[in-house]
């Protein structure tokens, strides 16, 4: 097989910059280098499990306060546990709220008049409660006592009932004794099989219950009696779990999400419906005419409209969301953002109802915006690292979570204008200044069709430009996704580059934040032009002197692992390769958990256009594999099956060639336990070191 030849000569590059924000603020479009001194070290992957990870903010309804989750990861327990924590927005404390001794406390939800706070926690229950304690101290009350898990509570207005989901089975008619009872005897059977007609059957890790559904319910804060507000139900709100509601102000009507297609479930298909809260299950489909999904709905704050998300395909799982405003009284709908071309998300209305603020993935940056009320341009209020869980304080702030390549999350406000961008909280300061980081460059060139492409480049923190350094090329998954300005907790780039690589993570065609175009553009031809655009981007690398053209790699995960299985049939230019959890034989994805937009994706299926749909399978490549393969996978993984992984592996073995199984029981598609964890990246390293070795030569 011919080494692949340089697609191109002709670069664009861009202005270098350090992209997190809060180092940009103090050197603004310039290069900053992380000198190692005696005080700071490379960052391992023990550090990733040091890292607290603050939850998106919950403000009070004077908006003076705001609540968090905060928590940390034990590698003797190999657990997390989640404590709640207040931030004064006055003076910028953060202050203990709830302590628990194991598990978490979660979910957290200010009463309307702001003296009690609900949660969900577990604190010695059979399964998780609801739990209340009032602002001014004492100690958390258990509210709920059922027999099955509760979750998502919000607060109705006149603050005497919390609304929550329960699932229960299709019959349950509200008797939770009799509910218990079942149980108890369903856990005594000695049967295991589990028996479906459906096309979605399991989600991720886990399999959907045959006859049990999501419902929502209400309590009373004072008599602690139950009511059911969809009786009868028997339909998914979410398919991956949980549901996205609100609540009008005046209480009688809950918006929410609804999977509104039947079994088989053929197609999936999301509607926004409005149900009314007098326990009578009667509800309005908003969104029936819609042709794809109708997503998290809000209320107006004088309840006169819904503003929801709306998708025009159920093929296309990326596929471009639009605000949509619905008035409730005549039914006329109006959409806000046409003229955005990326994905808003968690809108929320300002607190003097004028604007919509949301953030959106724009660039490999995770923005927030801002919108008239009636619709308009959107307004960038910020933009650099990744911001999320917007919340606005009394005085017109918003609060929210930032990091970024170089910087762990902490909590920040920044005024609506886009000013004074302020550092509230220190929860990993000691840590992050312990760091010597990488630098870190965000560079445009030319890919597939000559198309710009976005990549972050990161250098070993004591990256000498005197020597030669190999390159990782990172590549994501999705593919409809994009590697960002964020400090990720198992793809992080600085771990990757800290025993001395450069690591490359090119945002190739098909990505999101670049445009609804850009992202579909690889559909019915999944691999070309990332392919394209992932070895234009070493071409692009290699035009540097400090680059060792011997000392390759490229690992991705999902459809990341799935590019890396094309590399190996299609270049040798590499000196080693790690896949994980990766797609293999586009046959084999058809005992995937979702199948319906596979497709469209391929441009086939085993039963219409095979051949089309095979010539974009790498296992169809098997006999120009040469390059040493890691292959990593857990046994958990529903959304590309641990056989894929077993199948490429066994075809390296058999051709005798270079190969490695990393195998996760207990894990799915991600690796999420810290012990495992870190055992992953020292494989992942170690793999690259024996192939390439790491630092500069």
């Amino acid at each position: 097989m011919k080494r692949l030849k340089s697609h191109m000569r002709t670069i664009v590059p861009v202005v270098s910059i350090v992209l997190s924000t809060t180092f940009a603020a103090l050197v603004a479009n310039a290069v900053v280098v992380s000198d190692v001194t005696a005080e700071q070290r490379p960052i391992t992957p023990e550090d990733i499990w040091k890292v607290e990870r603050p939850s998106s903010p919950v403000m009070s309804p004077d908006g003076q306060r705001a609540i968090i989750g905060l928590t940390r990861y034990s590698m003797d327990t190999d657990r997390g546990t989640t404590s709640l924590k207040v931030l004064d927005l006055s003076d910028g404390s953060l202050t203990p709220f709830t302590n628990p001794r194991e598990g978490s406390d979660s979910s957290p939800i200010w009463s309307p008049d702001g003296k009690k706070v609900a949660f969900i926690s577990r604190r010695g229950a059979s399964s998780n409660q609801i739990f209340l304690m009032r602002t001014d101290g004492g100690e958390p009350q258990q509210l709920t006592d059922l027999p099955i898990g509760v979750s998502a509570p919000k607060w109705m207005p006149d603050g005497e009932r919390i609304v929550f989901m329960a699932q229960v089975p299709s019959d349950f008619d509200g008797d939770f004794e009799a509910l218990k009872k079942q149980r108890e005897e369903e856990s005594k059977s000695k049967v295991s099989a589990i028996v479906t007609e459906n096309r979605l059957y399991r989600h991720w890790d886990r399999f959907l219950p045959t006859d049990t559904y999501p419902r929502l319910f209400t309590i009373d804060v004072n008599s602690k009696e139950v009511h059911e507000l969809t009786p009868g139900w028997a339909r998914f709100f979410n398919i991956g779990g949980g549901i996205s509601y609100d609540i009008s102000p005046d209480g009688s009507l809950i918006a929410l999400t609804a999977n509104t297609t039947e079994p088989p479930y053929d197609t999936l298909k999301a509607d926004v419906l409005l149900l009314k809260t007098d326990g009578s299950g009667e509800y309005t489909n908003i969104t029936a005419e819609n042709t794809g999904r109708g997503v998290n709905p809000i209320f107006s704050n004088n309840g006169e409209y819904v503003l929801y998300g709306r998708t025009l395909r159920t093929d296309f799982y990326a596929d471009q969301i639009n605000l949509v405003r619905y008035n409730v009284r005549t039914g006329s709908e109006r959409v806000l953002t046409e003229r955005f071309d990326n994905t808003p998300g968690n809108w929320q209305y300002s607190r003097d109802g004028n604007q919509i603020f949301f953030e959106a993935d724009d660039r490999a940056m995770r923005s927030i915006f801002a919108i008239p009320a009636s619709g308009g341009d959107a307004r960038e209020i910020l933009r650099g690292g990744t911001n999320s869980g917007i919340a606005e304080t009394a005085d017109g702030r918003l609060v929210f979570v930032h990091h970024g390549l170089t910087f762990m999350p902490e909590l920040f406000s920044v005024r609506t204008d886009g000013e004074e961008k302020t550092q509230l909280s220190n929860i990993n300061t000691a840590l992050q200044e312990q760091i010597a980081w990488g630098r870190v460059e965000n560079v445009t060139y030319a890919g597939a069709n000559d198309a710009p492409v976005q990549m972050f480049v990161i250098y070993p923190p004591d990256f000498d430009e005197s020597k030669t350094y190999p390159v990782l090329n990172l590549l994501h998954g999705g593919p409809h996704g994009y590697f960002g300005d964020s400090f990720h907790y198992r793809w992080n780039a600085q771990v990757f580059s800290a025993p001395g690589y450069i690591t490359i993570m090119p945002n190739f065609h098909g990505s999101t934040s670049f445009g609804q175009d850009f992202a579909i553009s690889i559909h019915g031809e999944h691999p070309t032009k990332p392919f394209i655009d992932s070895e234009k981007a070493i071409d692009f690398m290699l035009e540097r002197p400090y680059v060792d053209s011997a000392r390759l790699a490229a690992a991705g995960g999902s459809y990341g692992g799935y590019l890396v299985s094309w590399i190996a049939g299609q270049t040798d230019r590499y000196a080693a390769l790690i896949n994980h959890a990766g797609v293999y034989n586009l046959k084999g994805q058809f005992a995937s958990d979702t199948t319906e937009h596979r497709v469209h994706a391929y441009g086939g299926a085993p039963w219409d256009g095979l051949d089309h749909m095979l010539q974009w399978s790498p296992s169809m490549n098997a006999a120009n594999f040469k390059t040493p393969m890691l292959i990593i996978h857990g046994e958990l993984d529903y959304r590309v099956p641990v056989t894929q992984g077993f199948e490429v592996y066994g075809v390296y073995k058999g051709m005798g060639l270079d190969a490695r199984l990393v195998y996760f029981p207990d894990e799915n598609h991600w690796i999420l336990k810290p012990n495992n964890s870190v055992f992953w990246f020292n494989e992942f390293h170690n793999w690259l070191d024996r192939y390439l070795g790491a630092g500069g030569q």
